[in-house]
């Protein structure tokens, strides 16, 4: 149980490095486009062969519905957390009118609506699964770099200093880790319903790709993003087959 808490923190604790990268690479849009279209990549990936394979389908409707509803849950929390100053989370340059109506409160949420879904499920299935997966575990890490990177960028730009970013990034890689707990916690009470489960947190990853992460990656990288895309579904994939 206590790995899934390490896990659960450790796949979000590349929040740090996207916060280390920010001051060398965050003039470098093109660059942060890429590395973001390779995170997306990786997390395609995982809700292909980790959160909604194929089996999952065999499980009836409920499987579908887990979906539907996980990426009608993000929609909903993503226009509440927009209206709250949290609309420019992901920019990779936010402009100077976006940065003053940014919220660091809300930008916090929505690092929080992006990372929750994505630790209870990896602590779920470590405990079915009786291992942990690490192409879904590098999956959340790889793609947590650019999130990290950006949304650094966005806080600087609304004036939070880089202590307060660290801690924001450190409270939110500890809820990651107790989200994670206590998806490891609950597993014996939802061994009926994980393919459900699963395919929520799958819902809520892929509206999230297609709202945000994948667009800001291809408007500042260019047409070379589907490439880096493609790269990271395809490293993830074979992680997935190798273990």
């Amino acid at each position: 149980m206590w790995m899934a808490l390490f896990w659960g923190a450790f796949s979000s604790a590349s929040l740090y490095v996207g916060q280390a990268l920010a001051k060398p690479l965050g003039h470098r849009t093109r660059a942060v486009g890429l590395l973001m279209g390779f995170g997306a990549g990786t997390l395609l990936s995982a809700v292909a062969y980790q959160l909604v394979p194929q089996e999952s389908l065999r499980h009836g409707i409920a499987p579908v519905l887990g979906f539907v509803g996980g990426a009608a849950a993000y929609y909903l929390g993503d226009l509440l957390i927009d209206s709250r100053g949290g609309e420019h989370r992901q920019r990779i340059k936010p402009s100077s009118e976006q940065a003053d109506e940014g919220s660091g409160a809300a930008m916090f949420l929505g690092a929080l609506l992006d990372g929750i879904p994505e630790a209870f499920i990896l602590g779920l299935t470590l405990a079915l699964g009786g291992s942990l997966s690490l192409a879904f575990l590098a999956a959340i890490f790889v793609s947590n770099v650019p999130q990290g990177l950006a949304g650094t960028t966005s806080l600087e730009a609304s004036g939070t200093t880089q202590q307060r970013i660290f801690w924001m990034w450190t409270g939110l890689t500890a809820a990651c880790g107790i989200a994670s707990l206590l998806g490891n916690a609950l597993a014996g009470h939802l061994t009926g319903i994980a393919a459900p489960a699963e395919a929520f947190a799958g819902g809520a990853v892929l509206m999230m790709l297609a709202d945000s992460m994948t667009p800001e990656a291809h408007q500042h990288g260019g047409r070379a993003v589907g490439l880096f895309t493609v790269a990271g579904f395809l490293v993830a994939g074979a992680l997935s087959v190798v273990q």
